[in-house]
């Protein structure tokens, strides 16, 4: 039995608002579709969040043996300032005039900044990452298809879909979100060209350019622009067909983005994107949610160099992958330098763990404990059937530290390693490996404030040991001792001394 029939996947289904049993369309193939940056400001630790999430879902499919196809688009045009209402200026164009340059100089900067600073904390590269901007044809087609269907209409060189109409044909119009359209028409606002519309709940799926607009192109209705919405049915449905697998985001996105997906898509090809939806929760502070919008981010570059006002030091790319990773990707995560430091500590354990284990030997077995043998079997097993269940890596985190304790105790002489058998050692050798690896994507942190501890730790430690062949008992107490009082374990082996981080 392959490891996709060993452990089947569960997903929680917005859509469906219960877990589900994953069932691809294609057999042993997955595709996956994540809501990208807006291009238009340094990412901030609210994106990280997601990002880090769906990784993890990605690198597990692909451990599993499924043939992934993740793609995560850019919004580099049609992202206006009022998201719900559809109105104001767009966000890059905007920026583009704060700071002097063409629009897509400045999508191109951020894009740049996305790239690098997601890459840090080891996220894969996705399939295919492809730009709004660069799918302006299959943009207008899709808009073609959905008034061709009747669902939209134009009105002064703008195109707006019908959402009154689509409700008519049977479909509904808040499936994904709750969202009830007599309270959404009823709670519009009087914004600039929505008197041209029929209905507050339509929105844009092409805009007429304003003279002085500079990101715009011909179409069929005159010069303008998509609809933010329209980017990610077209390209959704160019790269994963309709419908796909899985479409990722944040539950931020959920209404008016995702449930516009769902409408374009029924009105332009008759079926709904996507089978299964699946929404990161937020990342806040203070409880509320970390947002450019809000003013209240901390963006990644000031988180890894620690320079913001809210951060006491800086936190390495590993820090911030596992702090996120300790919280179930549906649950809200709150940012304070407390979580970040036992974040900080709880990965050193676990990379001090994992390097332990790859520094044991099997030799052969002595006396086999049948407990220990069952209870790490078992333990293996979980770290399966916990990403199996909805991603849930808090759980998978748990197994993981529950291993490190018996690997802890090998090393330490207080179990012999020669009381499980050299399989089950094999295999908790393997599969520690690859689920903090592989599949969480953590790894060995190069550079940054692990290397500083290191280095400074190795100079404690060799005072210490000179005091110690000099018999000064006191002074290598004393040292220990202080170095426990800040959460620093020593412990002393026949091969020198180590230091933990409890």
């Amino acid at each position: 039995m392959n490891l996709i029939e060993k452990y089947p996947v569960e997903l929680y289904n917005t859509l469906s608002r219960k877990k589900e049993l994953f069932k691809p369309i294609t057999e042993g193939h997955v595709g996956i579709y994540l809501c990208g940056p807006t291009v238009y400001s340094d990412p901030h630790l609210g994106h990280a969040r997601g990002a880090i999430g769906f990784d993890v879902m990605n690198r597990y499919f692909q451990y599993l043996g499924y043939k992934v196809r993740f793609v995560r688009n850019v919004t580099d045009v049609g992202h206006l300032e009022d998201e719900v209402q559809g109105a104001g200026e767009d966000r890059i164009t905007k920026k583009a005039k704060v700071e002097k340059l063409e629009p897509m100089e400045i999508a191109q900067k951020y894009i740049n900044s996305y790239r690098k600073y997601i890459g840090m904390l080891n996220i894969l590269e996705p399939s295919i990452e492809p730009a709004a901007s660069g799918h302006i044809i299959e943009q207008i087609n899709v808009i073609k298809n959905i008034l061709e269907h009747g669902f939209a209409y134009e009105i002064n060189g703008s195109i707006y879909f019908d959402v009154l109409k689509y409700m008519e044909s049977g479909k509904r119009y808040g499936e994904l979100s709750g969202k009830v359209v007599e309270d959404l028409m009823s709670s519009g606002r009087e914004l600039e060209g929505q008197d041209e519309k029929k209905n507050p709940v339509d929105f844009a799926l092409w805009k007429k350019a304003k003279p002085e607009h500079i990101m715009k192109w011909d179409s069929p209705w005159g010069e303008g622009f998509p609809g933010w919405h329209l980017e990610c049915t077209a390209m959704s449905a160019k790269y994963l067909g309709v419908p796909f697998d899985i479409h990722c985001g944040g539950m931020d996105l959920q209404f008016p983005h995702h449930e516009s997906e769902i409408a374009q898509c029924n009105g332009a090809f008759g079926k709904s994107p996507v089978n299964y939806w699946v929404h990161n929760n937020m990342l806040t502070i203070n409880g509320q949610k970390m947002a450019r919008s809000l003013g209240n981010f901390i963006t990644l570059e000031e988180l890894f160099a620690g320079k913001h006002e809210k951060l006491e030091q800086a936190y390495s790319p590993m820090t911030v992958r596992f702090f996120t990773l300790q919280t179930h990707y549906r649950t809200p995560i709150d940012f304070s330098n407390e979580a970040l430091h036992a974040a900080e500590k709880g990965l050193i354990r676990l990379m001090n763990s994992l390097e332990t284990l790859n520094s044991l030997s099997y030799q052969k077995p002595k006396e086999i404990n049948a407990d220990l043998e069952k209870e790490i079997n078992e333990l293996i097993e979980s770290l399966f059937t916990s990403l199996s269940d909805d991603s849930n890596t808090p759980k998978t985190l748990a197994a993981l530290f529950d291993l490190s304790k018996h690997i802890n105790s090998f090393k330490d002489g207080k179990i012999d390693l020669g009381s499980i058998t050299k399989e089950t050692f094999e295999k908790l050798h393997k599969y520690f490996n690859d689920f903090v690896t592989t599949i969480l994507g953590i790894e060995k942190e190069q550079s940054g404030q692990n290397d500083k501890l290191d280095g400074v730790m190795s100079l404690v430690l060799d005072i210490r040991k000179q005091a110690r062949e000099n018999k000064d008992w006191p002074l290598s107490d004393k040292i220990r001792d202080d170095l426990a009082k800040v959460g620093i374990q020593v412990k002393d082996g026949k091969d020198g001394s180590t230091y933990t981080i409890l």
